[in-house]
Order: C-alpha cells, then sequence, then structure tokens
C-alpha cells in the first residue's frame, strides 16, 4: 500500500478527519470550507496558505490513494469531499484522533498530543495516548514514529509516517549531540598540558589537569549517547528499507 502523501495532501486529509469530529454538522466539506480548513491559524503548524488548485490536485492524489474523494452527497449541488481512512485502516477513536493531530501539527511529545487532541478525543490518562501510539507503531507499514529523543528535554517526540518526513527528522535530533562533542573535542585538544598533580598522580579537581579530565569524562558520555541514537537511527532507517 502507499502511504506516501505530500506535505498539501497531509494537511487536506489531516482537515478531513478534523472537521469530521470536531464539525460534524458541516462536513463532508465543500472546496471552499476544505480550503479555509488547511488554511486555518489555529491548530495548524506550519500555516500555510493553499489555492483552490492546490487542493483540488491534492485530493485527486488522496482519491487515488482511496483516502479521500467526493461524497455521494443528494441534499447539495456543490461537491463535497470526505475521508475513506477508516474504510482503509478500520482505526479506533483514539487512534483516528492522535494521528490526525500528528498530520496536522508535526512531531509532538504525548502530553502535546493529548492536550490538542482533546477537541477529537477525551484521553482520560497519557497512558492512553501512548496505547494508541503504540498501536500506529504497529501497523503495517507503520503510521507513527517515535524520533530520538533531544538532548536537554525529557520526553520523546512521535512523527507520523504518512509524509515521509521521518527520514530528514531523525538525523537532526542527533546534531546537537555532535555540536557539543566536537566543541569538547576542540577544548581538550587545545588545552595545555597538566602541570598539577596529587601525591597519587591524578590531576588536582582545581587545577588545568582536573578540568581536561572533566572534559574527557564528559566525552566519553557523548560518545555513548551518539552510539546510542546511531543504533536507534539504524533501526529507525530499517522502516523504510
Amino acid at each position: 500500500m502507499d502511504i506516501r502523501l505530500t506535505d498539501v495532501e497531509a494537511r487536506v486529509l489531516g482537515a478531513l478527519v478534523e472537521k469530521e469530529i470536531s464539525t460534524p454538522e458541516y462536513y463532508p466539506l465543500s472546496l471552499n470550507a476544505l480550503v479555509n480548513a488547511c488554511n486555518q491559524k489555529s491548530n495548524r503548524e506550519p500555516v500555510m496558505g493553499l489555492d483552490e488548485d492546490a487542493v483540488t490536485l491534492a485530493m485527486r492524489s488522496l482519491s487515488d490513494k482511496e483516502f479521500a474523494g467526493a461524497a455521494n452527497t443528494t441534499d447539495s449541488r456543490v461537491r463535497k469531499y470526505e475521508h475513506r481512512l477508516q474504510e482503509v485502516f478500520n482505526f479506533t477513536r483514539p487512534e483516528t484522533a492522535v494521528l490526525c493531530v500528528l498530520l496536522l501539527r508535526g512531531a509532538q511529545t504525548p502530553g502535546e498530543i493529548r492536550g490538542r487532541a482533546e477537541r477529537l478525543h477525551h484521553f482520560e490518562h497519557l497512558d492512553d495516548v501512548l496505547m494508541a501510539l503504540g498501536k500506529l507503531m504497529k501497523r503495517e507499514p507503520p503510521l507513527v514514529a517515535v524520533l530520538p529523543r533531544q538532548p536537554g528535554t525529557k520526553e520523546s517526540r512521535y512523527l507520523e509516517l504518512m509524509s515521509g518526513e521521518a527520514a530528514a527528522a531523525a538525523p537532526i535530533a542527533a546534531e546537537p549531540v555532535n555540536a557539543s562533542l566536537q566543541a569538547f573535542r576542540e577544548h581538550v585538544e587545545n588545552a595545555p598540558p597538566a602541570k598539577e598533580m596529587d601525591p597519587a598522580g591524578a590531576p588536582r579537581p582545581g587545577s588545568e589537569g582536573g578540568r581536561v579530565a572533566r572534559l574527557e569524562a564528559e566525552v566519553r558520555d557523548l560518545r555513548a549517547e551518539i552510539e546510542t541514537l546511531k543504533a536507534q537511527l539504524a533501526e529507525f532507517r530499517k522502516q523504510f528499507e
């Protein structure tokens, strides 16, 4: 199954899913309503400025993939559009809400997903979000992946794979670590030789040698973290081979 979507297709699909749940009285959507839904400034990242031609082309592609299409309505002369993800994937409501938020706002932590999905589905606990994410990750092919945790952050971010952004986003998470490691290496290499030693031969804590020793220890820690990130990235790339 070809699940690859462009950014515009992902936005159109996410907007259709959102409006079906949040404003069912106005669903399916006319082309004008769909354009407005795609371009709204709230609950969108990034904000887009799509015209009718762009949305129409995206709808044609989504129709070819059987993810969306024209609705069979008899009460309107205006063509309206709907998504068909339920027919293709048989999602649960939690899965639908999580995927919709990821399509509309990109990579997010479970806590962010829980708060932003409130209008679509109420998650009682954070574990409920993690359970839905886990189900989406176990799909064949996977629809969601976890990104390597960035330095200084407590939560991992999750990214939908339908728009194919994960391959580009994963290496970015390791760049701050690589930059820090390079800076430490340069600092250690340019540091003057240690001269002050304690009786046991170890650098004194306040000496230049002691500072170099601490830097070397931090370099070792960063190297270990990079090896872990490399292993995660290798496992992540297997999903695209």
